[in-house]
This record gives structure tokens, sequence and C-alpha cells, in this order.
């Protein structure tokens, strides 16, 4: 059973910035694919970011240009920097990792991120 641990979210103007954190509980450099989702109240779950096997990295198209997904498999950590936020970004942000394959899917418990002035 993996676990995922979320930090970094809070509140943030607009304009600003914020930098997610997920941290696994064992090593994510086999993992099939890890990254993040978001869902906003009434909303779907969306796709925001992922990392997939051989390191390829996928972008929501809301996000391309403002949000950078990164990993630093030493710490098992998935990043998100999220830079010039917009109100419409304020959401519950998930860390989701598939291990062995797409079916094998862990989520971690979720972190919000308010942006509002």
């Amino acid at each position: 059973q993996v676990q995922l641990v979320e930090s970094g979210g809070g509140l943030v103007q607009p304009g600003g910035s914020l930098t997610l954190s997920c941290e696994a509980s064992e090593s994510i450099a086999s993992f099939t694919a890890m990254g993040w989702y978001r869902q906003a109240p009434g909303k779907d779950r969306d796709l925001v970011a992922v990392f997939t096997n051989g390191g390829w990295k996928n972008y929501a198209d809301f996000v391309k240009g403002r949000f950078i997904i990164s990993k630093d498999n030493g710490y098992n950590t998935v990043y998100l920097q999220m830079n010039n936020l917009k109100p419409e970004d304020t959401a519950v942000y998930y860390c989701n990792a598939k291990v062995s394959s797409y079916y094998d899917d862990y989520w971690g418990q979720g972190t919000q991120v308010t942006v509002s002035s």
C-alpha cells in the first residue's frame, strides 16, 4: 500500500505562486505514472500534470506555461510549481500514483489551494 502525503497548499493572491509537494512512502523511480489532479467544488476531478513512463510530462491545457511538474527520485517526491495563479485555479489538489500499472492507483488526501484577493 503506497502512501502519498501532499503539502504546500494555502491561500495566495492572483498572480502569485505556490509549490506543492507529494512524498511517497516508497521509491517512485519505477512508477508507471505520478502527478497531480484537482477538483473544484461541484466539478469533476481533472488532470493537471503528470509524469509517465520514460519521463514524459503531460500538462492540461489550462496550466501550460504556468505550472511545472518535477520530481526528485532520491526523496520520493513530486512537485508542482504553480505560477501566475488565477482564481479559477482554486481547488483541492490531489497527488496520484499509478504504481505497477494504470489500474494500481493511489491517491493522497488532497491539499487546498485558494486563489483570492
